[in-house]
């Protein structure tokens, strides 16, 4: 009975396993039932492009910290205290810069990244970004679109509304954000966040595993 229990448990594990690859890699169901294929890789793809979205712009970049993200992963959520924390200590030499990289099987992560580009095309993704995070548990995780709720989150940002709605639907603002899914894709992201330091791919674990990789790129290590 003892060995049928065990083996019980490691056929779970193998199949919340392929589950979590399945969810990874299949094409992604859209929070209006339609299915999204993945953009195909970029040939020529880069972690930061002239128009990738810059959170901090120092008037003196000494590196830059680029993170490939989805608004509704909760990975990405439990990070964001992490880079705001960065961004504030190291937003004077250091340029952050934020990536869409919407995951399959999350319903609203593209609604979310259409929100955040179209707060952008009024020069408000940095608060839209945060804020996106901030209330990640209202809406993540969702069944049913909640793009009436980031509606809600661009009319307290003080955006207007008939432009937002428009660049929400705009197909501009669906090819922009493929755009940085074409990079991750060539870049050989698979998941979020993914983190690229002056090019660089690492895989920190947290405050001090990133503030230590940022001070030894400046030291020039």
């Amino acid at each position: 009975m003892k060995k049928q229990f065990y083996v019980l448990l490691v056929l779970v594990a193998a199949f919340a396993a392929g589950l979590g690859s399945f969810l990874l890699l299949r094409p992604a169901d859209g929070a209006d039932g339609r299915t999204a294929t993945p953009p195909a890789p970029a040939a020529d793809a880069r972690p930061v492009r002239e128009n990738s979205h810059r959170l901090t712009d120092p008037a003196q970049s000494r590196l830059t910290v680029v993170e490939f993200l989805d608004f509704e992963c909760e990975s990405c959520g439990a990070f964001h205290p992490v880079m705001d924390r960065l961004k504030k200590e190291y937003g004077d030499r250091v340029t952050f810069v934020a990536r869409y990289f919407p995951l399959p099987g999350h319903r609203n992560g593209q609604g979310a990244a259409r929100a955040a580009e179209a707060a952008a095309q009024q020069g408000r993704f940095p608060e839209m970004h945060d804020k996106l995070f901030t209330t990640q548990a209202e809406w993540g995780e969702a069944r049913e679109p909640k793009d009436a709720v980031f509606r809600g989150f661009a009319r307290e940002l003080g955006l207007d509304m008939a432009r937002y709605d428009a660049d929400v639907a705009a197909p501009g603002t669906t090819e922009r954000i493929a755009l940085d899914q074409r990079d991750g894709a060539g870049l050989k992201v698979q998941g979020t966040p993914t983190f690229f330091v002056d090019g660089v791919r690492v895989s920190p674990r947290g405050y001090e595993d990133f503030k230590a990789i940022i001070e030894r790129r400046l030291a020039g290590s």
